[in-house]
């Protein structure tokens, strides 16, 4: 089998620097490390990656590096998926074990050993703990758990060790900016900040593209690339006259798309029920909603009577047969009733509750108006003008929204991540 081929287009300014900073004859090579944010496909990950490699390679034999991302499947994913090819094209050899996660690279007498991780949770501290490492490299580490920085960061016990930071931004008391970026000079790192213009890869089509994804506080850290607070209405580019459709006619429903539920349950809080629909233009159209609140009517339903209530929200057709629902998507949190949907024969797909992420998914669908409701549809159309930015947690550097008027919206962000986002690589774009 022919190997994949990764073909270099030319680096821009801003790329050479990260190429270059460690290099004997740069007035840089005596710093400790290099910190880069910015924009979204700004090159920042690929020219960071190759550069810490050809550091590695070149300074070091026989040692151990860190690799880290959010995850480890994300790493492969976004990183190490390219970062291979490139390394082949510059003449190394490279295999990676998956059961170790340990990628190991030659060239000539020069081996040396790097090891993926993944900083999801305060937890993983744990599973670099004990490691002595020459260097670390951090993909996305503003979305890491500063614990597990921290612990990795103190694992480069080598002589001579350097430590490479690549992320997009957050809000500006993040831990990362305060403690990182802010400090960059004391802790003598070099700070590098990119916008999308650094990329020379990009034509100004795909820029003009990717500009219209985001707007309010996302627009500012993706594509201004500066670190903003998050304030607010969260949801701000809502409008009714756009986002709501008064009649849906049944004639432009795709008949031949699946058909979802998405639910937020709730004991005494909400029980939301949404059904979703794809319209023969392409976009995704919320048509049916229930909504049941045990505190306002006093009186809280047993997980029996949701799933009645489910069974009789799905729509009939001319024969009077339930419609087929490709899966109905519950947070999984919900394990009572998820079971008691079960028993009834209901196809169940967990849901992905992952919330600034899903809230990212959102704003962009709403924005390129891919995303619409129904009329009927009020308890949702209602809570777009409430769900809003917790300003206390954002006091903390946390983006977070405020646990109120936040059901609809939950059912709603478990629809874009677990469905639509499978369908639309670009959003995981970063």
């Amino acid at each position: 089998m022919k190997r994949a081929v990764f073909k270099f287009k030319p680096f821009s300014t801003k790329q050479l620097k990260v190429l270059t900073w460690w290099l004997p004859e740069s007035p840089m090579n005596d710093m400790d490390g290099i910190i880069a944010d910015g924009a979204i496909r700004s090159g920042k990950t690929l020219s960071m990656a190759l550069s810490f490699m050809l550091w590695s390679m070149t300074c070091f034999n026989g040692e151990h590096f860190g690799l880290c991302g959010k995850t480890i499947l994300a790493f492969r994913r976004n990183v190490l998926s390219f970062l291979r090819l490139m390394l082949w094209a510059r003449g190394y050899t490279n295999h990676y074990d998956r059961s170790e996660n340990r990628l190991d690279v030659r060239r000539g007498k020069v081996a040396n050993t790097f090891w993926v991780f993944g900083g999801k949770d305060e937890r993983s501290q744990d599973l670099i703990q004990g490691m002595t490492l020459a260097g670390c490299l951090f993909d996305e580490t503003a979305i890491m758990p500063e614990s597990f920085v921290t612990q990795a960061t103190a694992r480069c016990s080598v002589e001579g060790a350097k430590l490479w930071f690549n992320c997009n931004p957050e809000g500006p008391l993040h831990w990362f900016k305060v403690n990182w970026i802010d400090k960059a000079a004391a802790k003598n790192l070099l700070y590098l900040h990119f916008t999308m213009d650094d990329n020379l890869s990009l034509s100004e089509k795909v820029k003009a593209r990717y500009r219209s994804m985001y707007t309010g506080v996302f627009w500012k850290r993706f594509i201004d690339g500066v670190w903003a607070i998050a304030e607010g209405i969260i949801y701000e580019m809502f409008d009714p006259d756009r986002h709501v459709l008064t009649e849906i006619n049944r004639d432009d429903i795709d008949p031949n798309a699946p058909k979802y539920i998405t639910i937020d349950y709730g004991t005494q809080n909400p029980t939301v029920f949404h059904l979703w629909e794809r319209l023969k233009d392409g976009r995704w159209v919320c048509t049916k909603e229930y909504y049941y609140c045990g505190r306002d009517t006093g009186r809280q339903k047993t997980d029996s009577e949701y799933a009645d209530d489910y069974e009789a929200f799905i729509p009939r057709d001319e024969e009077g047969k339930p419609i087929d629902i490709t899966w109905t998507i519950v947070d999984p949190s919900a394990a009572s009733f998820i079971a008691e949907l079960k028993k009834r024969g209901v196809t169940v797909r967990n849901a992905n509750n992952d919330v600034l992420n899903g809230i990212r998914l959102m704003r962009t669908l709403l924005s390129l108006e891919l995303l619409v409701y129904s009329d009927s549809c009020t308890y949702a159309i209602g809570e777009f003008g409430m769900y809003a930015w917790d300003e206390k947690a954002a006091a903390r550097g946390e983006d977070a929204p405020v646990k109120e008027s936040d059901h609809c919206m939950d059912a709603d962000r478990y629809f874009v991540n677990t469905v639509v986002r499978r369908e639309r690589k670009w959003a995981e774009a970063a």
